[in-house]
């Protein structure tokens, strides 16, 4: 395995403020990671769904660790750029378990995780995130821990008290160690702004169709904006276009605007 790059470490951190968004188009695999870092991106980002997804599992904490690692490891060895994983709820039991993962993680070559509450109580994922510190300080690592508030995006509680439990979450999980906080499922602007406003580290929001554009967001305070799933499902959502045309009419035009065999080719050649 690899080991981060202490200088994309710092360049990870830098990289998150409202004035230029961090933009991350998350990618899945090495092939992806390659033509979103040759697009330009200043970093790349795992999604945890699309990596189970292209290993055949459904997504929801049933991708393995080693399976994770692997897929960490494999990115990070092909780009330049700092990377950031996607570890879902920790790749573990308890927090002794995702103290092993956030060590594997930094072993693999990723400067920046991302861990989320799902339907954990907030203080089991404080706990959690509290190990991930831990961890990343016993190895000497600056890593960009990034916890992720899924209030809004399973619609938890009262829709009265949705934004103030979010901002106690949040609170919880910054005073454990978290470096940002993403709260996905979040586009109306007020909502965006009064999160910004009310939480002390860089904010992170999901975006995709309909939601405002990167300069709106970091005009409300956003710091980081993240495709998610987003360009994975786009992904398959062409094989699938393709797919159907080519059986029920015989045609192949959904294939137009693909990339060449060359260029993508020569993305994923190895240096002589």
């Amino acid at each position: 395995m690899t080991t981060s790059r202490p200088n994309n470490a710092e360049l990870f951190r830098s990289l998150h403020t409202p004035s230029a968004p961090l933009a991350l188009a998350n990618a899945w695999d090495v092939a992806s990671a390659r033509v979103i870092e040759a697009a330009g991106a200043p970093a790349i980002a795992t999604t945890s769904a699309g990596v189970a997804w292209s290993l055949g599992s459904p997504d929801g904490d049933v991708l393995t660790r080693d399976q994770a690692l692997d897929a960490v490891a494999r990115i990070a060895a092909a780009v330049a750029v700092p990377v950031t994983a996607d570890i879902e709820g920790g790749l573990g039991q308890d927090a002794a378990d995702v103290a092993e993962t956030v060590t594997g993680v930094l072993a693999a070559g990723a400067v920046g995780v991302n861990i989320e509450d799902g339907a954990r109580p907030p203080r089991e994922l404080a706990a959690r995130l509290a190990a991930a510190r831990r961890a990343a300080d016993q190895a000497g690592a600056d890593l960009f821990l990034n916890a992720r508030v899924d209030t809004y995006l399973r619609g938890l509680g009262d829709p009265e008290t949705r934004l103030e439990e979010t901002l106690a979450r949040a609170r919880t999980y910054i005073d454990a160690g978290a470096d940002g906080v993403f709260v996905p499922g979040v586009t109306d602007a007020d909502t965006i702004a009064a999160l910004a406003d009310g939480i002390s580290v860089p904010l992170n929001v999901l975006a995709g169709p309909g939601a405002p554009a990167i300069a709106e967001l970091g005009a409300l305070g956003a710091a980081r904006v993240s495709l998610g799933s987003g360009v994975t499902l786009a992904a398959y959502a062409t094989a699938q276009r393709a797919a159907r045309e080519l059986f029920t009419g015989g045609s192949y035009d959904s294939l137009t605007g693909a990339l060449t065999y060359a260029e993508l080719n020569e993305l994923l050649a190895k240096p002589e």
